[in-house]
């Protein structure tokens, strides 16, 4: 695939970290939620092995929060997903799919409720903020809703506990997963998850303040020199090996949450009133015809513009959403939507990569 530069315009934001990371070296972006988004900084099979046993930090402020307040706040937080958040709690993070009337992904966001009145919705690649302004509109809702003046890094990888303990204390350690609270560094306090897009486990700082914000950066790399601490990205190979989904890559507004995986998220039973609910209603009864599933293919390269998985005799299968190297497996993992007559473990496929015939495996996740 080749590489392209990026124009840099007013449509195009950077970060508070962006001219610290051109510093580190960053070699290339990607365009999400209308933002940079750093991808390598050396190569990608390094930066998985180095993932893999030591810590790394990523500007990941591309995860825009789009904050919900008022008196209708939950009300309209529950419209937008079929996940069932009648009983819960500030203090979690509440994994949800966000669905259309019929029943389509609209974005699959982690969603923190930070007051009774007072929600933020920290988004995947799609534009929420529109989405829930119209349903609020729509529903004559009394409610707030703006894009949060909040900017995310993730500290990731095994050795992100040790570093994160140096910084924030003893305390931290108590964080269970998909939990948040707040913590202090030089009197300046950090809402805190322990969360983020690597199977490595890790942590994810919501800053509020400009100047707090790169106080902790630096610092981070001030003392991560015995951890091996280096800049990184969400890493292709890394995250579909793990089975953490892609909104905009393997799944679209065209696919619904029983074939995302989502099926223990959607709560048509509870008594809540969301979006869409009488289409998956619809779409359970029926049974879905496809899934997302893990595959592995013989071969060490991909062209995503070959995306058809073909049986033995040649008929169409799935489609190809994600791939990359795996540098552990020495071949290409991917994720694809397949036929549900084809949803089994070891189940074979061929795919045309380059006018060549490639063998493949269909597989669960995480891949191994």
């Amino acid at each position: 695939m080749n590489n392209f530069f990026i124009s840099k315009s007013r449509r195009l934001r950077s970060t508070p970290f962006t001219s610290r990371i051109e510093k580190q070296g960053v070699k290339n972006y990607t365009v999400y939620n209308h933002m940079l988004l750093p991808t390598t900084f050396s190569t990608v099979e390094e930066e998985y092995l180095h993932l893999k046993k030591d810590v790394q930090v990523w500007d990941v402020s591309v995860q825009r929060e789009i904050e919900i307040s008022g008196k209708d706040a939950h009300k309209l937080v529950q419209l937008m997903t079929c996940r069932d958040l009648s009983k819960s709690k500030i203090g979690n993070c509440y994994y949800v799919p966000l669905i259309d009337l019929n029943g389509g992904m609209v974005n699959d966001p982690l969603i923190y409720k930070v007051k009774d009145d007072k929600w933020r919705v920290c988004i995947a690649d799609s534009d929420v903020l529109l989405f829930a302004k119209g349903i609020s509109a729509g529903r004559n809702l009394e409610v707030n809703i703006f894009e949060a003046n909040i900017d995310t890094l993730a500290i990731q990888g095994p050795k992100s506990f040790k570093l994160m303990e140096e910084v924030f204390g003893d305390e931290i350690n108590k964080l269970k997963f998909f939990k948040y609270d707040y913590f202090k560094f030089k009197n300046n306090k950090y809402l805190i998850s322990r969360s983020g897009f690597s199977k490595q486990g890790g942590y994810e700082v919501h800053v509020e303040d400009i100047k707090s914000g790169h106080d902790l950066y630096d610092h981070l790399f001030d003392i991560g020199g015995k951890f091996n601490i280096k800049p990184g990205a969400p890493n292709h190979a890394e995250r579909i090996e793990g089975g953490l989904l892609s909104y905009g890559n393997d799944m679209l507004i065209g696919d619904n949450p029983f074939e995302c995986g989502f099926e223990k998220s959607v709560h048509l039973d509870a008594k809540i009133d969301f979006i869409g609910k009488e289409k998956l209603q619809i779409i359970k009864n029926k049974g879905i015809l496809r899934n997302l599933m893990g595959v592995k293919i013989d071969t060490d390269q991909i062209n995503l513009t070959d995306v058809n998985l073909l049986n033995k005799e040649n008929k169409i299968i799935g489609d190809l959403r994600s791939a990359a190297f795996s540098p552990d497996l020495k071949k290409i993992v991917g994720i694809a939507m397949v036929k549900k007559d084809f949803c089994n473990n070891n189940k074979n496929f061929i795919i045309n990569i380059n006018n060549k015939i490639i063998t493949g495996e269909i597989c669960s996740f995480p891949i191994k």
